[in-house]
Parts: structure tokens; sequence; C-alpha cells
């Protein structure tokens, strides 16, 4: 279904690709939809219901919104992201859907084949990346139609697959196979080669690509890069980056690549690398830090309702599915967590009880089910306002309470589950020179990588761009308008945009 990397023989005349995406995930895929000619025009005839944007968008309704000046678009709009573009293209596409209204999208889709850019996109998994290895009965925080890409509603092909959405919201399942039908349905499969794991994005000069083996994906025989196209790209004379990494193979292992681009669009989420607590014991084999590991002890029978309580450490949404998918289970739960359970930064306080039912189950475990006070859950005992102190070789775990008071309780497993930070291994210094404050970890809340608004790239770097959560935007609804902003800087540097 999708090409893998050939070695060729050594061309000193090979050109570059020009754009390599890494992360195949709902970033990736948007960015790809963009960058195969796909172009966003306003409906003849439609009516936005803000006045101001709409009487911009009258200005020149011949133009595509992708050619368009994204930054006066955008002047002015307000919502639930901090970038402008991604609340410009959000509107477009939902125009009252934070107000509870139902106006289609204004926007309608051309396909436009001569303003396509050859590109890839690399990822470890099929396309739908981290959305792969969720557990598939896990409920979006996120409406379902939110999770949508463009030109293909996600509330539409629910429908053909004769179901509906629970409280307007999907199971992780049904998203990861949306975003597998959706690269089939739109054509891009010949943009992607999954099952690659990237260990290097570094700068080269142009004339070093002369005397290095060029390695292109190959389709039915037919270059990726069509001699037309090699012919008429002219863009990028700058600095090349180097992408290097290998192409996990069923039958010989491992095949490296090394792959030349004149810009790369790093898109790879935050699911890689989960938060630790760095305390002591906390790499005994019976500590985790992925929701999946408890799915996977509960299946091969590790643990049960008559194991002695799992740990799970955090208070976040995560951590709440993973009380869960025990309570369902039976097993009992010790939870621990620093925040006090009426925080109004805790991510519960935040939510509606009425479209989240279950996480306000689990807000209401937290404040009744205390082990100072036993409450009506049973199986579950909650620690707010305590610590992990330590990990013990005999499965104990010690924790600390606000007032420095210890207790050690025998565990069964332990769950950390308090966030995670993307994996940019691959960068020099790990990323940590393109974020913000250049001086900290990359992280998605706190620091991401500090990009140019209204075109994605980075600041720090020329022709490396950066998408999704490692630009801020967390949520699906607004990392397309990161892919908004980065087609319409690629198509002007490519010089493909209309006259």
């Amino acid at each position: 279904m999708y090409p893998v990397l050939n070695k060729l023989p050594n061309k000193s005349d090979s050109k570059p690709l020009p754009i390599v995406i890494i992360g195949n995930g709902p970033s990736g895929i948007c960015l790809s939809y963009l960058l195969s000619g796909y172009v966003p025009y306003i409906k003849k005839g439609s009516i936005h219901p803000h006045p101001i944007l709409h009487r911009k968008l009258e200005e020149t309704p011949e133009v595509s919104i992708i050619d368009q000046d994204l930054e006066y678009l955008s002047e002015g709009l307000e919502g639930r992201s901090q970038s402008p573009v991604a609340l410009l293209f959000d509107t477009l596409q939902r125009p009252d859907t934070d107000f509870g209204g139902t106006v289609d999208s204004v926007l309608t889709w051309w396909n436009e084949t001569n303003r396509a850019i050859p590109h890839l996109v690399l990822g470890r998994n099929p396309p739908g990346g981290a959305w792969h290895f969720i557990e598939g009965s896990m409920i979006t925080l996120s409406q379902g139609e939110w999770m949508g890409l463009p030109d293909l509603p996600f509330k539409d092909w629910l429908r053909k697959k004769r179901r509906g959405l629970r409280n307007n919201r999907a199971t992780a399942e049904d998203i990861a196979q949306y975003y597998l039908h959706y690269v089939a349905k739109k054509g891009l499969q010949k943009n992607f080669i999954c099952g690659t794991v990237v260990t290097s994005v570094r700068k080269v000069s142009p004339e070093s690509n002369s005397s290095c083996a060029q390695q292109y994906p190959e389709r039915n025989n037919d270059s990726f890069f069509p001699e037309k196209e090699k012919e008429d790209d002219q863009f990028a004379s700058g600095n090349l980056f180097q992408v290097d990494g290998f192409i996990k193979n069923m039958s010989d292992g491992q095949q490296p690549f090394s792959i030349y681009a004149e810009n790369v669009v790093l898109a790879t989420g935050t699911y890689d690398s989960p938060t630790k607590l760095k305390v002591h014991g906390e790499d005994l084999p019976f500590v985790h830090h992925k929701l999946s590991a408890l799915e996977e002890a509960v299946k091969n029978k590790r643990i049960s309702m008559t194991s002695d309580p799992i740990l799970i450490v955090g208070a976040g949404l995560t951590a709440a599915d993973a009380i869960l998918f025990a309570h369902h289970f039976s097993i009992p739960v010790i939870h621990v967590f620093r925040r006090r359970v009426n925080d109004p930064g805790l991510i519960f306080n935040q939510l509606p009880q009425m479209m989240y039912p279950e996480y306000h189950k689990v807000h209401q475990m937290m404040k009744e089910q205390s082990v100072a006070c036993a409450g009506p859950y049973e199986c579950y005992i909650s620690l707010p306002e305590h610590h992990v102190l330590s990990f013990r070789g005999n499965k104990k775990c010690v924790v600390q309470d606000k007032n420095g008071h210890q207790k050690v309780f025998n565990i069964s497993l332990a769950f950390v589950l308090i966030g995670s930070n993307p994996n940019l291994s691959f960068l020099p210094n790990n990323g940590t020179d393109l974020a913000i404050d250049n001086e900290q970890p990359v992280n998605s809340k706190r620091n991401p990588i500090n990009v140019n608004p209204f075109t994605y790239e980075c600041v720090q770097e020329k022709g490396l761009y950066a998408i999704g959560p490692l630009a801020g935007d967390n949520f699906v609804r607004f990392v397309q308008g990161g892919a908004l902003a980065i087609a319409s800087s690629l198509l002007k540097k490519a010089n493909k945009n209309p006259p």
C-alpha cells in the first residue's frame, strides 16, 4: 500500500526533495493533503457569521485561502487557540461550532495538480500515528467532528459505518481507522513511508550532496521524483537538510536511508517520551509509563481483582482513563496526585459534566474516596496532595503528603501517567535550541518550538518547520491551521502561487 525506500546508485546530479515531513499523524496527513494540490476556496454565496471576516473574504473571492494574506484574514479572531492561523482555518471549516451552531464549512476544495509539491511523510506507524496505539475503546476528549480533516467530515465517514457519536465524541479506534481511510481516499499513499525511524536531521552544504549516496523511494519502478518536476523545480538554493534513519523491514531487519531535502517539517507530536518522576526505583520492571502497559497486564492476567493494588500517579486524562479501565475490571487502585481536588487548574474542573460524565465520575472518586475516610467506591483510594518518594524492589511504594508524613503501600504494578514530551533526539541538542526558552527542553504546553505564527517556520532555523503539539497546537482541530500556514509558505518558496 505504501512505498518503500530502495537504494539507488550514486547520482551527483540528483536533486533533493523539496519537503520531508517527519511524523504521519493528523498534522502530517493534513499537510500532505495541502501539498498534493488540494486548494481551499470560499464557496460562492456562502455567508460567514463573523461579519468582519466575511467582509475580508468578499474582497478577493476568486483567490484561494492559501494564497491570501493569512495575517490579515486572521486579525481579530478569538477562540480556544493562541495561534491566529489555527483560529482562521478552524472558523472557516466550523464557522460557529464553539457557540453550538451548525453553519456548514464555507470552504470548497479544488484539486489543482499543477500546484502539487513532491514530498515524503515519514512515520513509525501507519498513517494516524499515535492513534493506533491508544486503547480502541477510549473516548476522545474533543468532539468527534473536531477530529475530522479537510473535505471529509468525520461524521459523514462514521455514518457510512452505521455508527454514531457517544456524547458527540468518538472512540480512538474509529479515529485511527478514519485517518487510514482519509489517506487512501485522498490518494496520498504515494507520499507516505511507514515503519521509518529518523535518527538524524542536520544541515549540509549543497556541495556535499554531490558526494553522498542518494536514496529516494521508488514506486512501480518509476522515480518518486518525475523528470519534468526535476526540471521545473528550481526553488531553494541555500543549505540542504540531510535526513538519516532506517526503515523496519520484516524480511531483513533494518534498511538505512539518507534523504536530502530543501525543507523539513517536524510533525512528531509528543507521545513518544513519557515524563518521569525521577525518583529512586522508577526504573524497576514493575513501574510503567504508558497506559498500554496496563491494558497488556490485564490481557495477560498479570493483575486481577485479587492482586495487590496498582498505583496510578497523575491527575490528567490519561490517569483518569487508567482508573476507568482498572475500575471496569475491578482491579484495586491507589491514586496519587499532587494537586488539591478542587484546584481550578485540575482538568476535571474545566470539563462540562454533561459532556464528560465518565471523567466527572473519576473526579467524584478523587474527592470522596481518600485514604483518610472511606467513600462509596470500592477498590479505589485517593491520595490528593501526595507525591511518590521512591519505589522499592519488593514492590513497595513510599509516598509523602503535604505535611511530610510518609506512607508505604504494597502494590502489584505502578503506572506513572503524568504527561509526555516529544522525542527530538534526532535533532542537535534534542531540539532545545529551537524552543522559545532554549535553555529548557521542548514541551508542547510550557515550551514549544519558536515558530513564525503565520508560516510556522522555525525562528532559529530557516527551512525547518514545526507543526502540531511541537508548535503549541495540541488539538486536531487546530493543527490544520498550522498545515495551512506551512503549505502557504512552501508554495511561495516553490513559486507555485498563481499570478
